[in-house]
């Protein structure tokens, strides 16, 4: 579907959104596009990436790919430099990416898979914070939205990793709204339910996966935070 120009929320606005090679990120990056925005589609795997950009090029929407590997968290903070020279402005993060880590006992766990899960699910989107925090700030009216999960609530057996780094995440990512509460930015979290992806697979393989909401059924909640009418900030929001 492509919109008339009058109509598009986002039009104009540059949007840099990771795990944007499928799932949630994906049809987040697709419909910013839709919706005007160019896209910095930011993702482990090339090949993926150009499919998604080719479903937005399709589409009538322009993208960048930005192949990266954010478990390489010290190698973060270039990101910030790249999009400031290429684009000079940064108007939504989508801090999307995330794994599922081993489901098994903490004192069990495997320490490797331990420090890799906080460091995709929680150090990485630290390490996006201070590398774009300039360029969000700078924008007339920047906007932060990261991914949580139920797990970092529900205390249950075996998420340990998971649910650690989620929930590390959400009390980041909300003194970081309290920091940023008296500027144009607003920052906030979705907590997207049970939804038809990967990761919900790796983590209940035995469920029927047609029987969940696709990502697509997300993707408004996704634009009413990223818009620049958009005044909240702080929560977590739960997006079905």
């Amino acid at each position: 579907m492509n919109l008339s120009k009058n109509t598009r929320r986002l039009d104009g606005r540059v949007a840099l959104v990771t795990g944007a090679s499928r799932g949630i990120g994906a049809a987040v990056a697709e419909a910013f596009a839709r919706e005007g925005a160019h896209v910095i589609l930011l993702a482990r795997t090339q090949g993926a990436l150009e499919e998604v950009d080719d479903k937005i090029r399709a589409a009538g929407g322009s993208a960048t790919l930005l192949p990266f590997d954010l478990a390489e968290n010290k190698k973060i903070s270039g990101i910030g430099p790249v999009i400031a020279e290429r684009f000079r402005r940064l108007d939504i993060l989508v801090g999307n990416a995330g794994i599922l880590g081993d489901l098994s006992p903490v004192a069990m766990s495997d320490p490797k898979v331990f420090d890799n899960t906080f460091k995709v699910n929680f150090f990485a989107n630290y390490h996006l914070i201070r590398a774009l925090d300039p360029l969000l700030r700078g924008s007339d009216a920047g906007r932060a939205i990261f991914v949580t999960s139920a797990a970092a609530h529900q205390h249950a057996p075996f998420w340990g990793a998971h649910a650690a780094a989620k929930a590390a995440l959400e009390r980041m990512v909300e003194t970081y709204a309290a920091e940023t509460a008296f500027s144009p930015l607003k920052v906030n979290i979705i907590d997207p339910g049970a939804v038809r992806t990967q990761l919900r697979a790796e983590a209940f393989p035995a469920e029927n996966a047609e029987a969940l909401p696709a990502p697509e059924t997300l993707v408004e909640r996704f634009i009413e935070l990223a818009s620049p009418g958009h005044t909240d900030t702080g929560r977590i929001i739960a997006a079905a």
